[in-house]
């Protein structure tokens, strides 16, 4: 079953000329930061937010700074 996952491809060429592999760029890291990270985060924060309202005492991060 993953063993696509392991096979690479053979390269491709045009007219003779051989294509680079395809590669992580800053801007797709960018934008996984922003589709993974900030959901994380922001549940991060509802569920402090959520301890902090009903325990009553904060238990976040910025409660030591």
């Amino acid at each position: 079953m993953l063993k696509f996952l392991s096979t690479r491809r053979n390269n491709q060429t045009v007219m003779g000329h051989r294509l680079e592999e395809p590669r992580l760029t800053l801007w797709a890291l960018g934008w996984g930061l922003v589709y993974v990270g900030l959901p994380v985060l922001a549940v991060g924060l509802m569920v402090d937010a959520v301890t902090g309202y009903l325990t009553g005492s904060c238990a976040g991060l910025w409660c030591w700074l």
